[in-house]
């Protein structure tokens, strides 16, 4: 049993198919008796997330800073809801309850956790799998973007090669899975 963080879009002006995605994530997670680790939100893609993961008993923990409580609209349901200062303190803390990180559509908040802890991954401040859930096409501009990046030698090529990219939920906890036992 791991702690997966799922970063995921905070949005209420999204297609719905990216809620049905959050909730198979989150009943994924409960059924291979995973724990959730999420930004805290109880709205759009997050809070469907935890949602699921909790209906099929899964632990969750959601880490909040106290200046969006009520703007994210705070998971009060999560089996714990840590409240901390800042967003630094929400990226250390998910980082530090997790096992391994897992990144769906988002927006700018869900870019710069990826970017944040993939990076760090790749200059060794940790050991955890990175993977992230392309369902449709989502990120394909990111991925020629970055591409582009290591072709011209501004991100190294083992970097590239350790973020975990699939196209299915199931495939994303078998590759994640497959890096925690290695």
């Amino acid at each position: 049993m791991a702690a997966i963080c799922v970063y995921a879009a905070s949005s209420s002006r999204i297609d719905p198919g990216y809620l049905e995605l959050a909730a198979a994530v989150g009943t994924e997670l409960a059924r291979r008796g995973h724990r959730l680790v999420s930004g805290g939100g109880r709205v759009s893609m997050m809070g469907a997330v935890a949602a699921a993961a909790r209906a099929g008993g899964a632990h969750t923990v959601g880490v909040i800073p106290r200046q969006i409580f009520d703007v994210e609209v705070a998971d009060r349901d999560s089996d714990e809801l840590v409240e901390v200062g800042s967003m630094r303190d929400r990226k250390a803390e998910m980082e530090r309850r997790a096992d391994a990180f897992l990144a769906l559509p988002g927006g700018i908040g869900t870019m710069e956790e990826l970017f944040e802890v993939w990076s760090a991954g790749s200059l060794g401040m940790h050991a955890k799998p990175v993977a992230v859930l392309d369902r449709d096409g989502f990120y394909a501009p990111l991925w020629a973007w970055i591409e582009t990046l290591s072709v011209r030698g501004f991100v190294r090529e083992e970097a590239w090669r350790m973020l975990i990219r699939v196209g299915d939920v199931a495939a994303a906890f078998d590759a994640l899975e497959s890096a925690l036992t290695g």
